[in-house]
């Protein structure tokens, strides 16, 4: 079996929330993908609930793209301590920590329900599995203990 990176990943000893870039691959023309972790939770002691990640995950698909170019795609971790995000080329794990947490505070601030993009039986594959609620919930939990751009040593970005 190939190795995965993430599953090699020492999850004892990362401190979230952080954001870490994983790998900057080239493809065969010298297009660079970036892969993020961005880790919301602490492995381990923690997970979102679906209804919240999974609202959160519909969210920041936008917010994202709203305050950075090149995002490919924002898919949750399966063990929903965070996501994975894919961007076209190179960027700071700063940019994209900044980007995150303006993204959680806008979830947490100013999103109402009518806000949330595909929550329907023709937009959503699971429709029935969102909560707003939880979701501005633990977001105010996780800027409460700040965006790290470092997932070893806690060095949260300033606003």
């Amino acid at each position: 079996m190939a190795k995965v990176e993430s599953f090699e990943l020492d999850h004892t000893k990362v401190k979230a929330p952080y954001v870490r870039l994983i790998t900057v691959e080239e493809g065969p023309k010298g297009d660079k993908i970036s892969n993020f972790d961005l880790r919301l939770v602490q492995p381990n002691k923690n997970a979102i609930p679906t209804g919240g990640l999974h609202t959160i995950e519909h969210l920041l698909a936008s917010l994202l793209r709203d305050r950075m170019d090149g995002v490919i795609d924002c898919s949750p971790f399966g063990c929903r301590t965070g996501f994975h995000l894919i961007m076209w080329g190179e960027h700071s794990t700063t940019e994209v920590a900044r980007a995150l947490r303006d993204s959680l505070k806008e979830i947490r601030d100013d999103i109402t329900w009518d806000d949330v993009p595909g929550t329907t039986i023709k937009t959503c594959g699971n429709y029935r599995d969102h909560s707003l609620f939880t979701a501005k919930e633990w977001c105010r939990d996780i800027l409460a203990e700040g965006i790290s751009d470092d997932p070893f040593e806690r060095h949260v970005v300033a606003d």
